[in-house]
């Protein structure tokens, strides 16, 4: 997969900042693609006591979900937790888990937020900027904003708003199970977004292009799958 070198990441908190302003005029809310017959899915997982992390990348057929290819990379996370700048710390170990897919996913789900963030530019969007395919940021928490509880069944939600601004949905992915905080990356509207996560979940909370990723990682006692 190929992917756009658009900054460099050797930067301080300051700079980071200033590129999320220059990065969030490119974000797209609109649906920009046309059949989607693949989804990838991305997360990172941490090693206890250590700087070292996994970042896993997998693509899953749609809509049969099936899983067609698993990429993880070891590395070092370098950059300081700064809450608003988590995608200075978890990109550049996603990116060569990403260079490695022989497939390009016509969608990506994002453990983290996309434009769910103060300066509209959360893990999902600024990757789905180096992507340039759509993506959708879908967080077991919320990181910024305000929301009615959505209904206990699955499929119900609410939106997510801050300083009176849409950005996100808080869906039932499950009856009666604590809902996901969807919210758009790029090149794809909310509505939409909302759907394709809803028919990405099958029997958990989470949607199974993420619990795979997950899992490739290393997470839930999963065992650690690297495809070189």
């Amino acid at each position: 997969m190929k992917i756009e070198k658009l900054h460099p990441w050797n930067v301080t908190p300051a700079d980071a900042a200033n590129i999320q302003k220059d990065l969030e005029k490119r974000v797209s809310l609109m649906d920009d693609f046309n059949k989607i017959e693949l989804v990838g899915g991305l997360d990172v997982k941490y090693k206890k006591g250590s700087s070292k992390a996994t970042a896993a990348a997998v693509v899953l057929s749609f809509p049969g979900l099936e899983v067609l290819e698993t990429r993880a990379v070891e590395g070092e996370v370098s950059f300081p937790y700064v809450p608003g700048l988590f995608s200075f710390r978890e990109i550049p170990l996603l990116i060569p888990a990403l260079e490695k897919l022989k497939t390009t996913p016509h969608v990506m789900l994002v453990d983290g937020q996309g434009i769910a963030h103060p300066q509209r530019m959360g893990l999902a969007a600024h990757l789905g900027i180096f992507m340039n395919i759509p993506t959708i940021g879908c967080a077991k928490s919320r990181f910024i904003g305000t929301h009615e509880k959505p209904a206990k069944e699955k499929g119900s939600y609410t939106y997510l708003y801050d300083n009176g601004e849409v950005i996100g949905a808080v869906l039932r992915t499950r009856t009666n199970i604590a809902p996901v905080y969807v919210s758009v990356g790029h090149k794809i509207s909310l509505p939409t977004a909302v759907e394709f996560v809803l028919k990405c979940t099958t029997k958990f909370r989470i949607p199974k292009p993420l619990r795979t990723a997950h899992i490739a990682s290393g997470g839930q006692g999963g065992q650690l799958i690297i495809n070189c």
